[in-house]
């Protein structure tokens, strides 16, 4: 089992930054791709950006703004999250799942370990 703790989320304002920090537990070994995920009220969970191996990919709304990063010594995977915008704001989840789960890197249903979710709030 892998448990994964979300970090780093709160208020700021329209062009602000933050950086959310995701740290993973347990049988880390069983995890291969790690992506960030986010909730606003009343939309779908959507994926934003995701790494494995150190490859980086990202969806269009947040390409050139936020950064996916790994820290393998601390098991941790980061978001920083630059020129923020109103549009940003939702609940921010990581995941991850095993080696032998693959399909599309985006779709929720491919993962199999989620993290507890960070608020982010931006505001004007």
């Amino acid at each position: 089992q892998v448990h994964l703790v979300e970090s780093g989320g709160g208020s700021v304002q329209a062009g602000g930054s933050l950086r959310l920090s995701c740290a993973a537990s347990g049988a880390t070994v069983s995890i291969s791709r790690m992506t960030w995920f986010r909730q606003a009220p009343g939309k779908e969970r959507e994926g934003i950006a995701t790494i494995i191996f150190g490859n980086t990919f990202y969806v269009d709304s947040v390409k050139g703004r936020f950064t996916i990063s790994q820290d393998n010594a601390k098991k941790s995977t980061y978001l920083q999250m630059n020129s923020l915008k109103l549009g940003d704001t939702a609940m921010y989840y990581c995941a991850s799942r095993s080696p032998n789960r693959g399909g599309d890197w985006w779709s929720i249903e491919t993962y199999n370990y989620w993290g507890q979710g960070t608020q982010v709030t931006v505001s004007s």
